[in-house]
């Protein structure tokens, strides 16, 4: 499988963050229309976990993440219902090992992504410029999903 460099995660981030309202919002319907399953899937966790904050900090880091995979160049295959089904129990039971042993090469070696989940931990772990965080609860979930995410889209990559 291909891995998503730090020099495309790097790349993905200055174009994301430069962009002006009307830039992001078509960056947003272009990446939503190219895999609709999976972004559905994951813009269901804000109501499953009852946390409307966590409702665009996803559709930032899908646009992101899926900048990322455009910078790399590399082609997705479409995620589907059936391989988000066959996806879900064995990403929970590696979370819950993960979680407890904490040890991150179990979350590596399943999600094939080392670069991508490291980003996603320095992210979710650090202050933003103007100085706010985002409290454990949060945190956690995001991290979670991303993870689902980029596990998801990794699998996806075409051959």
């Amino acid at each position: 499988m291909k891995h998503i460099s730090v020099a495309s995660i790097e790349a993905a981030i200055k174009k994301v963050d430069n962009l002006d309202d009307d830039g992001l919002e078509k960056l947003a319907e272009t990446y939503a229309l190219a895999q609709q399953t999976l972004l559905g899937y994951i813009m269901s966790a804000p109501v499953e976990y009852k946390n409307e904050q966590l409702e665009g900090l996803l559709i930032y880091y899908y646009c992101l993440i899926s900048e990322a995979f455009t910078q790399e160049k590399v082609l997705l295959n479409q995620v589907t219902e059936d391989e988000i089904d066959a996806f879900e129990e064995p990403f929970f039971e590696m979370l819950d090992e993960y979680f407890d042993k904490d040890d991150e090469e179990i979350l590596n070696d399943f999600t094939d992504q080392p670069d991508l989940i490291r980003f996603m931990m320095i992210e979710i772990s650090t202050e933003d410029d103007d100085g706010t965080s985002l409290d454990d609860e949060t945190a956690t979930q995001l991290f979670i999903v991303t993870s689902a995410l980029i596990s998801l889209m990794g699998k996806a990559i075409k051959a």
